[in-house]
């Protein structure tokens, strides 16, 4: 069984998959307390489903992207049964997890092949200690996974261009994203930044946000 926040259908706000419509899976419980956390509803509630209940409801709205999300979804170690139970059924399923360490979470190499993995790296504007890092996970990641890095000012800024830079510290093939920490930063203020920079990374805004900015849930 798996504590489930909420199910509904969504516009994926933010990935290679941006605008594409989907099935949000939003599983309750969080061990990180990010400072510009936009879904602090998740961290506690919701009901507890059986992996098969979820997947029906999935199919009930008609989508072939299933975004499960938190949280942090990999806290739940069900949830590895039910990615896989996602992908037997056909669908694309997309994975937004911190890439952190824990004793109860999932390794990020646990998570099933056909996964896409969309790992959130923390910038120290988070307030997340670096050294729960999952760098030896992060290092495992490949083409069809994504790295993202939340900007909130542009010590962040610095810590995520360094880091994008140097070579090794992260996997050549996994393209990384850079967002801005909304209210916190300006999204012109970061694509400046990056364009002065250089830097061969994507940019992003969360679109749902766009799309909805009056709704603080169900987007």
């Amino acid at each position: 069984m798996l504590w489930v926040n909420e199910i509904y259908p969504a516009i994926c706000g933010e990935s290679r998959f941006s605008g594409r419509p989907c099935t949000l899976v939003r599983l309750t419980g969080c061990h990180l307390r990010c400072a510009w956390c936009d879904t602090p509803h998740s961290f506690a509630g919701g009901e507890q489903l059986a992996v098969e209940a979820i997947v029906d409801r999935v199919r009930g709205h008609g989508y072939s992207a299933v975004l499960l999300t938190g949280g942090e979804p990999l806290l739940q170690a069900e949830a590895v049964d039910l990615m896989g139970a996602l992908l037997a059924d056909g669908r694309t399923v997309i994975l937004e997890t911190s890439g952190t360490t824990g004793d109860k979470l999932v390794p990020l190499r646990e998570v099933p092949a056909g996964v896409h993995r969309i790992v959130d790296i923390k910038a120290p504007g988070s307030g997340v200690a670096p050294d729960l890092i999952d760098w030896e996970g992060i290092a495992a990641l490949g083409p069809d996974d994504e790295l993202k890095i939340v900007i909130s000012d542009h010590e962040d800024f610095a810590w995520a261009r360094d880091l994008v830079t140097q070579e090794g510290q992260l996997p050549a093939a996994t393209p990384v994203t850079f967002s801005p920490a909304a209210p916190l930063l300006a999204p012109a203020q970061l694509a400046e930044w990056i364009l002065e920079a250089g830097l061969d990374v994507g940019f992003q805004i969360q679109l749902h946000k766009a799309l909805w900015p009056d709704r603080e849930r169900g987007v």
